[in-house]
């Protein structure tokens, strides 16, 4: 068959089309076999990335629970030690305060007691001034006014006097400078000096003059 110029061979053609569909195929065929049977690399390690996070973050919870439970158990520790250093500040401010407190007692104490000899010398001076005698009326006043209002001062630092007369004998309270015999209890016949009291405590005893009941009326010892 003769070929004329311009005319495309329809033989060569057709096989050329044919080669390239059995190409086509074969890579198609490829593709598919390569999907079907074997394992994407990177499906393998994104799922090995997955699972590592995975355990890396169930580490990080367990740490974090420690270290929790660290914290807790430090904080408690700092909150004991806290409440101790409280209660010794707490201790140590009552003892300050029962120390001033003895401090301030004992300064009056010493102030009161050097001043009891004030008390006696009113106390001697009333004595001596006959309340019969009229021209001496207003110093007895003025005596009884001082003398009244140095004991009121005196009292309100917890000064008081210590009753003895026709009570029974206290050795605590009383100092015995004279006594009448006798078979009954000693009781206070008379105050030769009067005692005093300061919160309780016997500043000075009374001195007293005992009788017992059964001794016989005019007959001292």
């Amino acid at each position: 068959m003769a070929i004329r110029d311009g005319d495309t061979e329809p033989a060569v053609d057709g096989a050329g089309e044919a080669r390239a569909g059995e190409a086509d195929a074969g890579e198609v065929h490829g593709k598919g076999e390569t999907d079907a049977g074997d394992t994407d690399p990177a499906a393998d390690v994104n799922g090995a990335d997955v699972n590592g996070a995975v355990d890396e973050g169930d580490l990080d919870a367990t740490d974090l629970g420690r270290d929790l439970d660290a914290l807790v158990a430090e904080r408690d520790q700092y909150l004991d030690l806290a409440r101790r250093v409280q209660a010794d500040l707490e201790n140590y401010r009552k003892r300050m305060v029962r120390e001033q407190t003895r401090i301030v007692e004992r300064a009056n104490a010493g102030l009161v007691e050097s001043l009891l000899p004030v008390l006696d010398s009113f106390d001697a001076a009333l004595a001596g001034i006959d309340p019969e005698r009229t021209e001496l009326a207003p110093i007895r006043k003025g005596v009884e006014l001082v003398h009244g209002e140095l004991f009121t001062v005196l009292e309100r630092s917890g000064l008081a006097r210590i009753e003895g007369m026709g009570q029974e004998f206290d050795p605590n309270e009383h100092e015995a400078v004279m006594q009448d015999d006798g078979d009954g209890e000693p009781v206070v016949a008379e105050v030769l000096r009067t005692g005093y009291r300061l919160k309780e405590r016997v500043l000075r005893p009374a001195a007293v003059r005992v009788t017992r009941a059964g001794a016989p009326a005019g007959e001292p010892g």
